[in-house]
């Protein structure tokens, strides 16, 4: 097949943050307030996202690293426990656990959803555990109803993951009316952007003011929890926190792409939904299959490389798409195979399904702010990599 190159100026990201005039001009009347950090744009941000998920609180963070350890310190995940999660996710969803003395256990995928797989969820459950962490990897929500149950039979605390899965739905359902706390995150490349950040919501009032009093040193001015108090100057730490506050600049930017982020989703949608439609007929390349009971919210679109069908696998895709201007990636290397983690003893784990996927997974561009031409561009740049690597 005669091939043509694709004639792109500039790369392709996977992933951009989209701001406008409203954005700035948010952000610049916090810079002409009285506060700039620790002021009302905190709980104005907080109860915008509470209200848009229907969760009763929320609590924001500098990042969702920080509200994922914030959540695991809120459950009381503490040295001697274990924490279940998924190997196909940043490292933050399990170096939550880490930070508290807990250790991660990786329970293997579905090689349909590339979500953590219930039933080795559930296999994998010991005295020793405490938490479950699943993660709505590309912004399909797990199994959220299956997982849930699974930890009311055991006494366990779920934390669920959704740094993906902003505006996406379980069962007609809103991701963060499920598990106990669910955690959003609010990097440029997510959904909606606060710079960072991170939000944790939840319906327990023990839980929100665990992680309020995490991410401020542990310091309450509450007189109720103080055991005395001095005036109205007096405070008290009762625990040993963080300061992983938000500033008002940071909220202020979150609260304003929030007004925007069923529009976002729904080109997100546009755009996948034309990815699939390309390449579904195509012998070799694996769209992404969604369950029925969920409706991604796609911060993510995976196409996954046959390497019977093509011998030179996803690496050589990866570089030829690159070649072309256009900015895949791998998300993710399987959290095991770090070298951190296998000089704690997770050398042999075994997570067949992870390892598949991990082989041949490739993330091609998505953001909203993607024109026509370059979902067109992505699309003929895939096929002309599949055709020439078929040719070799």
């Amino acid at each position: 097949m005669e091939t043509t190159r694709i004639a792109r100026t500039a790369m392709l990201p996977y992933g951009k943050q989209a701001i406008d005039e409203d954005d700035i001009q948010a952000v610049v009347d916090v810079l002409r307030s009285d506060f700039i950090t620790q002021g009302p744009a905190i709980d104005r941000f907080e109860r915008k996202v509470a209200d848009y998920v229907g969760a009763r609180y929320a609590v924001a963070f500098c990042n969702g690293t920080a509200a994922l350890h914030a959540a695991c310190f809120a459950a009381g995940v503490g040295p001697g426990d274990e924490v279940i999660t998924t190997p196909i996710t940043f490292l933050a969803s399990s170096n939550c656990a880490l930070y508290m003395g807990a250790r991660p256990v990786f329970a293997d995928i579905k090689l349909d959803t590339y979500n953590i797989d219930p039933d080795r969820l559930a296999s994998a459950i010991t005295a020793k555990t405490k938490a479950i962490i699943p993660v709505d990897f590309t912004g399909q929500p797990v199994e959220i109803d299956r997982i849930t149950k699974i930890a009311q039979d055991h006494g366990l605390v779920v934390i669920q993951d959704a740094a993906h899965s902003l505006g996406a739905t379980y069962s007609g359902r809103k991701v963060g009316q499920y598990a106990d706390m669910t955690m959003f995150s609010f990097h440029p490349v997510k959904h909606v952007t606060s710079g960072e950040g991170g939000v944790i919501v939840t319906d327990n009032e023990h839980y929100y003011k665990q992680l309020q009093l995490f991410r401020s040193h542990g310091m309450t001015r509450d007189a109720a929890l103080m055991q005395q108090n001095d005036g109205p100057w007096y405070y008290e730490m009762i625990e040993l926190g963080y300061n992983f506050r938000m500033t008002d600049m940071q909220a202020a930017l979150g609260a304003s792409q929030m007004d925007k982020l069923d529009r976002f989703v729904q080109r997100r949608r546009a755009i996948a939904a034309r990815y699939t439609e390309a390449f579904s007929s195509m012998e070799g390349l694996i769209v992404p299959y969604q369950h029925p009971n969920a409706e991604s919210s796609w911060h993510l679109y995976i196409l996954r490389w046959d390497e019977q069908q093509f011998i030179e696998g996803r690496n050589r895709a990866f570089q030829e798409l690159r070649d072309r201007l256009i900015g895949v990636h791998v998300h993710y290397i399987p959290i095991y195979k770090q070298p951190y983690y296998r000089s704690l003893g997770y050398a042999n784990v075994d997570c067949p399904n992870a390892e598949e996927y991990y082989n041949t997974a490739l993330t091609l561009p998505l953001y909203p702010s993607m024109t026509d031409q370059d979902v067109e561009d992505v699309i003929d740049s895939v096929k002309e990599v599949a055709f020439t690597m078929k040719e070799m």
